[in-house]
């Protein structure tokens, strides 16, 4: 992973030749900040990009498919290492991020420590729009599962539940879901920096044939 920016002229962070690093949200001079969303881009057929929201490059991600035959192009990443790194480097501000009003579920043996977020959607919206929650979900890598659980509180409620935070903030914002605090729901303020969800550019059309199964 090379140094953000042109060239391996060394890092002002560490002062080292050839030392690779990434900035976070802030870097030493105040004046300077990296907004999210950060993105991930492949500008060569070698190599993975961090960006943030003006476009800056933050990390670079080198891998070598075509050494993977040979014993020495085991030091170098494969291109499916590399892109689930830079992934993982863009998640940064989503750890970074702090949330207010926005806790876990908690309680009962049934909720998985490791999966404690839960939102609920109204069971006519869900089946308006399946294809764009599924589409929507899928381009952004935001796994979600059904928990089986309906809860009536003036209407069909269906609760799904998520490993992250971000990822169920998203989907309560994006499908007007209801936020679970125990078995009831909650109305946090939506936090000015949250990001947006990426629209594909082919979203399925609105089957009204769906809200009447």
């Amino acid at each position: 992973m090379g140094a953000a920016g042109s060239g391996m002229a060394g890092s002002k962070l560490t002062e080292r030749p050839e030392c690779s690093h990434y900035v976070l949200m802030k870097s030493s001079d105040p004046k300077r900040r990296f907004p999210p969303p950060w993105r991930v881009e492949q500008p060569g057929p070698d190599c993975f990009e961090v960006r943030d929201a003006n476009g800056f490059r933050l990390a670079l991600v080198h891998f070598r498919d075509d050494l993977q035959k040979w014993s020495f192009g085991h030091s170098h990443l494969t291109s499916d290492e590399a892109r689930r790194i830079a992934k993982a480097i863009a998640r940064i501000p989503e750890f970074l991020m702090q949330r207010k009003g926005f806790n876990q579920r908690g309680g009962g043996l049934r909720w998985r420590p490791e999966r404690p977020y839960h939102v609920a959607l109204e069971d006519g919206y869900i089946r308006a729009n399946w294809d764009v929650i599924d589409a929507l979900c899928k381009i952004n890598s935001v796994p979600f599962n059904a928990t089986g659980e309906k809860i009536s509180d003036g209407g069909l409620w269906r609760v799904y539940e998520f490993a992250w935070q971000l990822d169920a903030m998203q989907f309560w914002d994006r499908f007007e879901g209801r936020w679970l605090l125990g078995t009831e729901f909650h109305y946090p303020q939506r936090p000015n920096d949250l990001p947006p969800m990426k629209q594909p550019s082919n979203l399925p059309k609105f089957d009204p044939r769906k809200a009447r199964r």
